[in-house]
């Protein structure tokens, strides 16, 4: 990797740390060079405005570790059901990078930019339909192989999961605690145990 591209990697790094932990428009750009150690020309060489970083953020950090821990999971999935409550009980009580106290980056990035700019939205809009994708994909090759319901609406339980995990995660920062997590974990398992 050139010099060039190495700085670039470190601010996107930098940057998402602190703005997972202190939020996206509180962390300001000398916050950011101050952590980084580049100086302001070598910011400005690579992001034009902040807005820039961000969505760099988004489509070169997020979206690469989102399809890792989110996706990938379930495309080679042999229990539709098993394999998505699977994940989300690693997601929320096994994963160490994600806080409780800070919450999902993308949840985050969605509250904090999306109702204000639209380029935000449109990433953060692939990224959620990626997710959503893979979840009714999943739960089809189920339905295919028998051991789903043909009459369970896929569509239907991805946006179940999807906006519960997002609303954990919320009341988790709002309790710093993982207690209501397992509370959804246990509505989730009777959710799904109701579809089978």
């Amino acid at each position: 990797m050139k010099k060039s591209e190495a700085t670039r990697l470190n601010i996107l790094q930098k940057a998402f740390e602190l703005i997972y932990t202190k939020g996206y428009q509180t962390t300001s750009v000398d916050e950011i060079i101050a952590t980084t150690q580049v100086t302001k020309g070598a910011f400005y060489y690579h992001f034009k405005t902040k807005d820039e970083m961000g969505l760099a953020i988004i489509n070169e950090l997020l979206i690469s570790n989102f399809k890792n821990t989110f996706i990938k999971p379930l495309e080679t999935s042999n229990y539709p059901l098993k394999s998505i409550y699977d994940l989300m009980h690693g997601i929320l009580m096994e994963n160490d990078f994600l806080k409780v106290e800070y919450g999902c980056p993308a949840s985050n990035f969605t509250q904090e930019m999306a109702p204000w700019h639209i380029d935000f939205t449109k990433a953060l809009n692939l990224l959620s339909k990626q997710w959503e994708d893979a979840i009714i994909t999943c739960i089809e090759n189920g339905k295919k192989e028998g051991k789903l319901k043909s009459d369970i609406d896929a569509k239907e339980i991805a946006v179940f999961v999807m906006s519960g995990y997002w609303g954990v995660r919320n009341l988790g920062k709002l309790e710093n605690s993982k207690s209501v997590y397992l509370i959804y974990l246990k509505g989730l398992k009777s959710y799904f145990d109701s579809l089978q």
